[in-house]
């Protein structure tokens, strides 16, 4: 085979590639991250062999499309663990990632999974819990923060949330911001205010969400 040649198979190879992980971010978006491989190999107009070829084992496929994203929620908690005001910083970054959550399934379940055996998920993990202990410590020296909160529970609430876009996600999209509300709340010291909540998913949103939360027979 001639380099041209050899040239060629690689340019194949990379293309086929992009394609594939861009349907992967669409499908595991759209589904989450146990989406049948072979939908994500009909959108990227490939055939599933070709897709094995390139990603043998699910997780590497996974690791591909969400390492940009861990690298982002590393990159706002060191952001918010350098705000001005601790509290806002805190605040910020929690509203923030579970909007990410909300957004994509994918997200969801990546931001509340472990990934061993996958250096480009759990690095990025680490520095954000690390730096969400920076801001938490700042925040209770400031005195807005109650004392026994950790960054364990920062992940709990990510956990609730990913628990209730799952039940109300197209039927009440918008109840997923009264919860973070809530737990926000939640983290403030006793003698703190309490701030104005989004509004509650009607009688109606909640009868649809939980109807589609059924199990199918």
């Amino acid at each position: 085979m001639t380099s041209a040649e050899h040239r060629g198979l690689r340019k194949d190879a990379e293309f086929n590639r992009t394609r594939i992980t861009s349907a992967a971010r669409t499908v595991f978006a759209e589904r989450g991250l146990g989406a049948p491989l072979e939908e994500i190999a009909r959108q990227a107009e490939v055939n599933i062999a070709t897709l094995y070829r390139r990603f043998p084992e699910r997780e590497a496929l996974i690791e591909a499309v969400l390492t940009d994203r861990m690298n982002e929620l590393a990159r706002l908690a060191e952001e918010a663990s350098l705000a001005a005001d601790p509290w806002d910083g805190f605040r910020g970054f929690v509203e923030h990632v579970c909007a990410m959550q909300a957004a994509d399934r994918g997200v969801t379940e990546g931001f509340t999974a472990c990934f061993p055996d996958s250096p480009g998920m759990e690095e990025p993990r680490s520095r954000a819990v690390a730096a969400v202990d920076a801001l938490i410590r700042r925040a209770q020296e400031q005195g807005s923060l109650r004392p026994e909160l950790t960054s364990g529970d920062v992940m709990l609430f990510l956990m609730a949330n990913a628990g209730v876009l799952s039940s109300t996600r197209h039927a009440a999209p918008g109840a997923w911001q009264r919860l973070v509300a809530l737990l926000l709340d939640s983290c403030r010291p006793a003698r703190t205010a309490a701030s104005p909540l989004p509004p509650a998913p009607g009688p109606e949103e909640l009868h649809d969400a939980m109807v589609a939360a059924r199990p199918h027979r």
